[in-house]
C-alpha cells in the first residue's frame, strides 16, 4: 500500500472512532454545555501555546537534510504565532480570567501529548511533529467550524463571543491543510513516512482523550 493510502486509511479510521465519541457527539449536536466548552478551551490552552515552539524546535533540527520540511514549519508558525490569545479572550468572553487558565496544570493527556511529540523531535525524528500538525488541522478544519456554530446556537450566543478561536480556525485550516498534503505526498522516505504514520495514529489518539469528558 502507498504511503498517501496508508495517510487516508488512518486518517479515516481515526475520524470515524473520533466522531463517535459521546463528547464530540453532544459538540456537534448542540448538546455541550457552558460549562463543559469552558473545561474542552481550558484543556486545549497548553497544546495551543505549544504548537508553534514545538514547530520552531522541529524546524531548528530540519536546517540540513530537510529544508522543505523546515520551509513549512517556518511559514506555520508565522500563521499560528500567539493564537493562545485567541483562546484565552474567548475564555475572558465566559468570565474566566487569564491567570487561571494561564496557571492551571495541564490534564495528564494534554501533558502525554506535549511530551510524547517533544520526545519524538528531540530523541527520535523532528520531522514527526508534522504528525501532530496534521491530526490538529485536521480536527479544526474538519470540525471547528460546525461546533462553534453548533454550541454558540445551544448557548443563545453569536459567534463573536467566546468562539473565534474554533471558528476562525476552521476555513483557516483548510488552506493548511492542502498545503500540508501537498508536502506528505512529497515525502519518499520509507523510515520517514513509518514514523509519520505512528505519529499521527498516537495523536489522535491522544486527542480523544483529551476530547473525554
Amino acid at each position: 500500500m502507498s504511503f498517501f493510502y496508508k495517510l487516508i486509511e488512518t486518517t479515516d479510521a481515526n475520524r470515524l472512532e473520533l466522531e463517535a465519541m459521546p463528547a464530540v457527539q453532544d459538540m456537534l449536536n448542540g448538546r455541550y454545555t457552558e460549562e463543559k466548552y469552558i473545561n474542552f478551551l481550558m484543556k486545549i490552552y497548553p497544546v495551543v501555546l505549544h504548537f508553534c515552539p514545538m514547530m520552531a524546535a522541529a524546524s531548528s533540527r530540519c536546517v540540513s537534510h530537510k529544508p522543505e520540511i523546515m520551509d513549512y514549519l517556518y511559514e506555520q508558525i508565522h500563521e499560528e504565532k500567539r493564537h493562545e490569545t485567541m483562546v484565552l479572550d474567548d475564555l475572558a468572553s465566559f468570565g474566566v480570567e487569564p491567570e487561571r487558565v494561564i496557571n492551571l496544570t495541564p490534564p495528564h493527556p494534554v501533558l502525554a501529548m506535549l511530551g510524547y511529540n517533544y520526545y519524538m523531535l528531540d530523541r527520535i525524528e523532528p520531522c514527526s511533529v508534522l504528525g501532530m500538525v496534521y491530526v490538529l488541522e485536521i480536527i479544526s478544519s474538519v470540525y471547528g467550524s460546525h461546533v462553534a456554530g453548533s454550541i454558540s446556537q445551544s448557548l443563545g450566543r453569536p459567534l463573536s463571543e467566546g468562539f473565534s478561536f474554533l471558528d476562525l480556525h476552521s476555513s483557516m485550516d483548510m488552506e493548511h491543510m492542502a498545503k500540508l498534503r501537498k508536502l506528505l505526498q512529497s515525502i519518499d522516505s520509507p523510515g520517514l513516512q513509518k514514523v509519520l504514520i505512528e505519529s499521527i495514529q498516537m495523536n489522535f489518539y491522544l486527542a480523544m482523550q483529551i476530547f473525554k469528558d
